[in-house]
């Protein structure tokens, strides 16, 4: 399927592996042209060289901490006038409710809430003035089902999903669509983070405590970054303006739920 959105210009945040990536290799595959981000500027290089020369697409690097106001000016700086932008960052840590002050949850504001708004409100004036635009926020599957160790996730992330919800519907008569992606696990170094902590904390080799969480999703395995890429770029592509405001699960079935 020809997306339409050839010759684009995309901003996709934390995409010098996992999620991000996938995200950002599928818009390559469609033509789009990107601004990459990513706090290692090793990693952040090593992922641009390879979209380039595999999808020959114009391709900047911006080694930034997207969650910090100097990271944002810069990040924006090079970002320029864009037609999509991929809001993306990784999660706090894990915890008890207990354990968590007010410093914890402003730096999980900042990064899962605060700054993808931030770059929200800079990036879609250009896009309103333009008639066509797209964001997608990467959140978590946590949003729909709160998962008990990750309250700060939850919070924040929560946060991003309320203000997105109503800020989709003013701005969607003017061409720009806003939508989120909830992903649950996929294979990327997050869920071996998670394998690991699981792994020492039952006493289990790394294989195993893999299975058992692959035999709590219907799927029966973990997502690729692919997979979630491709939606992605189908959300960004000229096919999905009718859709408005939606938070699009992709976990293999993991959350029980008819809606």
């Amino acid at each position: 399927m020809d997306l339409g959105i050839k010759g684009k210009r995309a901003l996709v945040c934390a995409s010098s592996k996992g999620l991000g990536r996938g995200c950002a290799e599928a818009l390559a595959a469609a033509g789009v042209n990107l601004v990459l981000n990513g706090r290692g500027a090793e990693a952040l290089e090593e992922t641009a060289t390879h979209i380039r020369s595999t999808y020959g697409v114009e391709v900047v690097a911006v080694a930034a901490d997207v969650s910090t106001s100097d990271g944002q000016a810069k990040l924006l700086a090079a970002a320029g006038d864009v037609d999509i932008l991929v809001n993306n960052a990784g999660g706090p840590p894990p915890g008890l409710w207990s354990d968590w002050d007010r410093d914890d949850f402003i730096a999980a504001l900042d990064a899962n809430m605060l700054a993808p708004i931030a770059l929200m409100k800079a990036l879609m004036p250009g896009m309103i003035d333009k008639g066509w635009g797209r964001v997608v926020n990467i959140t978590s599957g946590s949003v729909k089902a709160p998962i008990p160790q990750l309250g700060l996730s939850n919070s924040a992330r929560a946060g991003l999903t309320g203000y997105a919800a109503g800020t989709a519907r003013q701005v969607a008569q003017f061409g720009v669509n806003v939508n989120n992606m909830l992903p649950g696990i996929h294979a990327t170094d997050r869920a071996i983070s998670l394998d690991t902590d699981v792994s020492k904390a039952q006493g289990i080799d790394m294989s195993q405590a893999k299975a058992n969480r692959e035999a709590t999703i219907p799927a029966r395995r973990y997502g690729t970054k692919e997979e979630f890429g491709a939606m992605c770029a189908f959300l960004c592509s000229q096919h999905a303006g009718f859709i408005v405001g939606q938070n699009i699960v992709l976990d293999g079935g993991a959350i029980n739920a008819t809606i």
